[in-house]
């Protein structure tokens, strides 16, 4: 079994609930709705749920990722309004879930319902050298779709 990261949560308001993996295989844990009431996303409509929580990573080089829960996308078209959403180890604000609803139908949260999935992943930065010209490869500046379909 691999180290574990080391972080540090504050709950923000009553009811919030920790992160929890829901498998031991689990690479990522859910997070919840800190909402008090059920809260409904119209049909292409988006709206942004807060989670009751606030991290702090205890190692450099680590971001935490927000991504969808895969059987709210797929059985109700709910997906995160930016894809997926970046906590910087800097971040000491409430974690919130920017959620589309691109379904057939209106969606209700419900308070404590899991809406999100959180997973910590490694990083480096960049540092930018400013070149004429970039190296040769076989692909070159093809773009979408120029490698073919199979």
């Amino acid at each position: 079994m691999a180290d574990k990261l080391g972080v540090r949560i504050t709950l923000l308001k009553e009811g919030s609930s920790l992160p929890r993996y829901a498998t031991a295989g689990a690479a990522a844990c859910d997070l919840t709705a800190a909402i008090d009431a059920p809260l409904t996303i119209p049909k292409g409509e988006s709206r942004a749920i807060p989670t009751g929580i606030a991290i702090s990573m205890e190692e450099d080089g680590i971001v935490a990722i927000v991504c969808a829960r895969s059987g709210l996308a797929f059985k109700h078209g709910l997906s995160l309004v930016n894809g997926i959403g970046v906590i910087d180890r800097d971040y000491r604000g409430e974690i919130g879930v920017g959620i589309r609803n691109d379904g057939a139908a209106d969606y209700t949260v419900t308070p404590g319902e899991r809406i999100a999935q959180l997973m910590f992943v490694p990083y480096r930065t960049a540092e930018f050298t400013v070149v004429s010209t970039l190296d040769e490869t076989e692909r070159g500046a093809g773009g979408f779709g120029s490698t073919g379909k199979l």
